[in-house]
């Protein structure tokens, strides 16, 4: 049913359940998990560095090993 003003918004009661129903929600833990390893990975590969472009390299290695290793699970339990 339009409201006052003409248009066919939802009412309060329908925006609190969409927002409860939203996806994503359960991805804090998920998130800091990575956000964590993400920083242990950057310590790990700067200290290890030993120029300026191999610390660059270390850091785009940090954002990039979940991939890694994910591949290398699958490919070890052949799925």
């Amino acid at each position: 049913m339009p409201n006052e003003k003409g248009s066919s918004a939802l009412n309060d009661e329908d925006v609190i359940k969409n927002r409860n129903n939203s996806k994503g929600k359960d991805n804090g833990l998920v998130g800091g998990i990575y956000g964590m390893a993400f920083i242990g990975a950057a310590i790990y590969f700067i200290q290890h560095a030993t120029t300026f472009w191999l610390g660059v390299l270390g850091l785009i290695k940090s954002l990039l090993w979940p991939a890694v290793l994910i591949y290398k699970l699958l490919e070890f339990l052949k799925a």
